[in-house]
């Protein structure tokens, strides 16, 4: 893909790239690398769309359930930098990056297995069958969602970087390969998606639901059975077909002092020397983050109590949370064909900031009609305080809204990226360590947003309307200040190559 500047007619068709015997077997061994993402996706997107619900269940308040997300910010800030690092100067003989894949999968196995079976677990330590705190599930619940979140960001680096050795340093090849990884991303949102919003996947697996388990607990372990099979069957296939060709690792700094990790020095040594658009750029993503990371980690909770007005447990609330994993699959379906719109329109660099800023006035309005959206649904229920679910007019809104955001979100999860890079090329900074430090400017807003939005809540009298307007406010100031502050891009068609989405973690 180009930005700005049409496409030469001497470029090669498609019909002459399937043409090419050792083209065709790259792109083969691409796929199965890509893949992977499929089997990491389908976990995340259970974690999106259950798991705020699930340790509710567990017996954590709501104003303390946003801080179990910190494990998620913390891990990509520590873990993606080291094993980057290290997956670079590995030596085995297994290869540089699949040591870091296996292990990372396996991880994943056993975290879901804690997480699944951590009410089962429990009961079997001491907890009581009672709705009050379970303080042994929870403790195994905690432990094993951080390793969830270690394995995902030990996973998805090394990933990326296999695709990079796979790619050759071929532009073109680099731009398929994340094409591809985000396709099979979205793939495994929207299979995961689907999983969390069927009510009846625990039928499959009978064994699932336990005294200490209720339907709504055996559906969450169904379903992290199915990704345990996805990512496993994934993994397995792409390490035994793919083969890492023998690279040299980049020579370390004669600096560095051994048991040092000279990747934190580097990170933030680049900080003093940050050009002045980069600093805009860090700034735009971080209110950008803000704006989303209250929704993303609420949204189906928010469908449950404000949507549906159930309680955390009741059947009116499990309806609305599965109502809400229900539009996280059509946003991951409206964000797959929406992140080829950006691609498209995101062809001349000048329209890239005016591209951001327009969304983020788009996730503005529709973060604050979360508010209009509860209103109606407060007003729409019976008098008579009858348990019903809400009117088919407030539920087609809310699916919509969700339908909606899945465009700003393309946005979010590209252009930042493709800025960093076009921004690091003019500046003489490394590409890896322009993304580096733009992960800054979305880990810290994401911490920030777990520690205060539930106290932020609670101030405001419970809820989760309060942390959604400010995300609202926070959308606006980013398209304001990605208008009037944010330097276009220059017109290079080299920077085109940076234009494919990227992922959440």
């Amino acid at each position: 893909m180009e930005v700005g500047g049409e496409v030469k007619s001497n470029a090669p068709s498609s019909f002459q790239l399937q043409q090419s015997p050792p083209l065709a077997e790259s792109m083969r061994k691409i796929i199965l690398v890509a893949a992977i993402a499929a089997g990491v996706q389908f976990g995340w997107a259970i974690q999106l769309a259950l798991l705020t619900p699930y340790v509710q269940l567990l017996g954590i308040p709501h104003a303390w359930a946003a801080f179990i997300w910190l494990c998620g910010p913390i891990s990509g800030l520590l873990v993606q930098p080291i094993v980057g690092y290290y997956s670079d100067h590995c030596t085995s003989q297994f290869g540089r990056r699949r040591p870091f894949i296996a292990v990372g999968a396996g991880l994943v196995a056993v975290a879901v297995f804690l997480i699944g079976f951590a009410a089962d677990l429990g009961h079997a330590a001491g907890d009581s069958l009672g709705k009050g705190p379970k303080p042994r599930a929870i403790t195994i619940f905690v432990v094993g969602f951080w390793i969830l979140d270690v394995a995902n960001n030990m996973l998805q680096g090394p990933c990326r970087a296999f695709l990079a050795d796979l790619s050759g340093g071929n532009a073109r090849k680099t731009s398929t390969a994340n094409a591809l990884f985000s396709f099979f991303m979205a793939v495994g949102n929207v299979l995961g998606y689907a999983a969390g919003s069927y009510t009846h996947l625990y039928k499959a697996f009978p064994f699932s639901e336990t005294k200490a388990c209720d339907l709504y607990c055996a559906n969450l372990k169904s379903c992290f059975f199915i990704s345990i099979a996805l990512l496993l069957t994934t993994t397995v296939l792409a390490l035994s077909i793919v083969r890492e060709t023998a690279t040299p690792a980049p020579e370390q700094p004669s600096t560095v002092k051994k048991g040092k990790i000279p990747v934190f020095g580097e990170l933030f040594g680049a900080l003093k020397d940050l050009p002045r658009t980069m600093w805009i750029l860090m700034l735009v993503t971080c209110l950008n983050w803000v704006a989303w990371f209250p929704f993303l980690l609420f949204d189906t909770d928010w469908m449950g109590k404000e949507v549906y007005g159930g309680n955390v447990g009741t059947k009116l609330y499990d309806q609305g949370v599965r109502a809400g994993a229900l539009g996280l699959m059509i946003n991951s379906i409206v964000l797959g064909f929406a992140s080829l719109g950006v691609q498209f329109l995101a062809r001349r660099p000048r329209r890239v900031k005016k591209l951001w800023s327009a969304v983020n006035f788009l996730l503005a309005v529709c973060l604050a009609m979360t508010v209009l959206i509860t209103k109606l649904a407060e007003r729409g229920r019976p008098s008579s305080g009858a348990i019903e679910s809400p009117p088919v007019g407030i539920k087609v809104g809310a699916l919509a809204l969700f339908a909606v955001l899945g465009i700003p979100l393309a946005v979010t999860y590209s252009i930042p990226f493709a800025l960093a890079s076009i921004f690091s090329n003019n500046s003489g900074l490394g590409q890896g360590l322009s993304l580096g430090v733009l992960n800054l400017a979305i880990v810290i807003p994401q911490m920030v947003v777990s520690m205060g939005s539930g106290p932020w809540d609670q101030l405001f009298g419970g809820g989760n309307l309060p942390a959604f307007v400010g995300g609202a406010v926070a959308a606006a100031v980013s398209g304001i200040l990605s208008l009037v502050v944010l330097p276009s891009p220059p017109d290079d068609v080299a920077a085109a190559k940076a234009m494919t989405i990227k992922g959440f973690h």
